[in-house]
């Protein structure tokens, strides 16, 4: 290897770049995230409500996409291929901020919730059937905080974790479309 090339493949950009690094970064907190969700769950007994559920759908596609779009930046994909990743993955957990936000509403008592988790329960069937059910069933109501941590709930938390998930995608994105 001469000097000259040397030198030349020394400032070469390494493979991925940016868009590499966003969704690397995207995928390991959605992973951290869920599995943080899955601990709160099985571990520490806090059953999720069905927003809370809702909103695990976003890590869901987050984790493989981002997983994906890695993948590719690694694999040096082309750089449309790489801003429609990162696109998505900032709209997912954008989408995702704004169900956290709503959540978050709900709990604090802004705003109504859906009516399968805030509202009065309904079609309790025959009555010797209600109360086999009753021993079995437990209702996690969306309105309800299970967990408070500096005064944010869970949707709280999972509101400032997809923004800034969707602030990292965002700069991959800008930072994919600036290369040259």
């Amino acid at each position: 290897m001469t000097t000259q090339s040397a030198a030349i493949s020394a400032f070469r950009p390494a493979a991925g770049g940016p868009a590499l690094t966003a969704s690397l970064a995207v995928t390991l907190i959605a992973a951290a995230t869920i599995a943080g969700a899955w601990f709160f769950q099985l571990v520490l007994q806090i059953l999720p409500c069905p927003l809370c559920l809702e909103q695990r759908y976003a890590y869901y596609v987050a984790i493989p996409l981002g997983a994906l779009t890695a993948l590719a930046a690694r694999g040096g994909a082309p750089r449309a291929l790489l801003l429609a990743g990162l696109a998505i993955l900032a709209l997912v957990v954008l989408a995702n901020a704004g169900l956290g936000t709503y959540h978050a509403g709900v709990e604090w008592g802004f705003w109504k919730g859906p009516t399968d988790c805030t509202g009065p329960v309904g079609n309790l069937g025959s009555a010797g059937d209600l109360l086999s059910r009753l021993d079995t069933v437990k209702v996690v109501r969306c309105d309800e905080v299970q967990w408070r941590f500096l005064g944010l709930s869970l949707a709280g938390y999972n509101v400032l974790i997809s923004l800034l998930m969707a602030a990292i995608a965002g700069w991959g994105f800008v930072k994919t479309a600036q290369r040259a």
